[in-house]
Order: C-alpha cells, then sequence, then structure tokens
C-alpha cells in the first residue's frame, strides 16, 4: 500500500488542506477541438468563419489557493512581475494568509498541509516555517513526485474555476480577480466535501 494511503488509515483525509498554484490570463484559452468550423472549400475564405484570436504574451495573474472538506482558503494574487521565491511564499502565502485562515477555521483542532514541492516550497527556511507553524504537514516522503491527479486542486477545482469564468475577455487584471473572487465564493460546501472524499478512491 502507497505511503499516503497508509497515512490516511490513521489521519483523515477531511483534515487535510489542499493547496495549489494556477496562472490565469486575462483572455480564455481557445478550446481547439469545440472551435473548430467544418466548411466547404468555397467558404473557407468567406466571412462566415470565424477566427479566434489570441495574444501571446496575455496579462495573467498567479493564483494560489486550499480547500478543506468544510471550507476554502482565501485567493492569493501574486502578480506575474513577482519571483515566487521562498521569502515570498513564506510571507504572502503561508503567514499573512494561510496561518490567519487555519486558527480561525480549524480553531485549533488538528489540521493536515499538503503542498507540492516547488523549490520556494522545499527550501530549509521554508521547512522550518512549515514545522513551526503547520506540523504535521504532508512531507516529501508522503506526497509523490508529479501527482497532479491526487489534489483535489488540480483534478477538480481549478477546472470548476474556469469553467465559471469561461468565454469571457477581461480587460485588464483587476477585472479577471474580481471575477475570480466572485466564482470562488460560489462553490459551496457540499462540493467541497465530495471532491475531498473522492481522493482516496
Amino acid at each position: 500500500m502507497p505511503k499516503i494511503l497508509q497515512h490516511f488509515q490513521v489521519r483523515r483525509v477531511s483534515d487535510v488542506i489542499w493547496t495549489d498554484e494556477k496562472i490565469f490570463t486575462i483572455e480564455p484559452l481557445p478550446n481547439r477541438q469545440n472551435q473548430r468550423q467544418l466548411l466547404s472549400k468555397d467558404d473557407s475564405m468567406s466571412p462566415k468563419r470565424r477566427l479566434a484570436h489570441n495574444r501571446l504574451f496575455p496579462k495573467s495573474v498567479m493564483v494560489w489557493a486550499g480547500i478543506t472538506a468544510t471550507g476554502k482558503t482565501p485567493l492569493v494574487f501574486i502578480e506575474r512581475n513577482v519571483k515566487i521565491n521562498s521569502e515570498v511564499y513564506q510571507k504572502i502565502v503561508l503567514m499573512d494568509n494561510l496561518l490567519p485562515w487555519v486558527t480561525q477555521h480549524f480553531a485549533g483542532g488538528p489540521f493536515i498541509l499538503q503542498q507540492d514541492w516547488a523549490p520556494s516550497h522545499g527550501s530549509r527556511s521554508t521547512l522550518a516555517v512549515l514545522e513551526a507553524h503547520f506540523p504535521g504537514f504532508l512531507d516529501k516522503n508522503l506526497w509523490p513526485a508529479s501527482s497532479p491527479d491526487l489534489n483535489p486542486m488540480d483534478f477538480s477545482v481549478w477546472g470548476m474555476l474556469e469553467g465559471k469564468i469561461a468565454g469571457k475577455v477581461f480587460a485588464t487584471v483587476d477585472d479577471l480577480k474580481a471575477a475570480l473572487e466572485v466564482a470562488w465564493a460560489s462553490i459551496d460546501d457540499g462540493y467541497l466535501r465530495r471532491t475531498v472524499n473522492s481522493v482516496k478512491k
């Protein structure tokens, strides 16, 4: 049995804060399957055809978030020109946002932090912060490398959030952020519970 499953014979999946980052852009990505058109030879250059235009490097924002079976963290926006090094991750994500949320949400009860092991997440200074404030986190020995299919943020939540803003073009990054906040707020606890409960399966 994999170590992670053995771990959850003792600990509850519902105690885990599943976290991840994702880049969102102000332009929707074209769906190359659903946006195809079948045109006759005569129509191939006619005004009937529709073209999807996307800029090469549209403005974007990195979003960090986390969920549990009973709630969700605030969205944390990290601007495109900010490098997510250990210092930024520790201050902006862990200390300024996650720790206050954990303190309120779990009210002293047990919780387990899950994160991927990007360099900024696994540096010596970050590990010291995790040991001090998030003891019991899923370390590298427990969390398999390159395993987005095990993280509900990857296999479900980001897709739902994308779906809620799909097809919209935003004038500014601030407009995109506002839409993401509204979409995030609309995700209900029933969905979170079902999604987290599916992890072990």
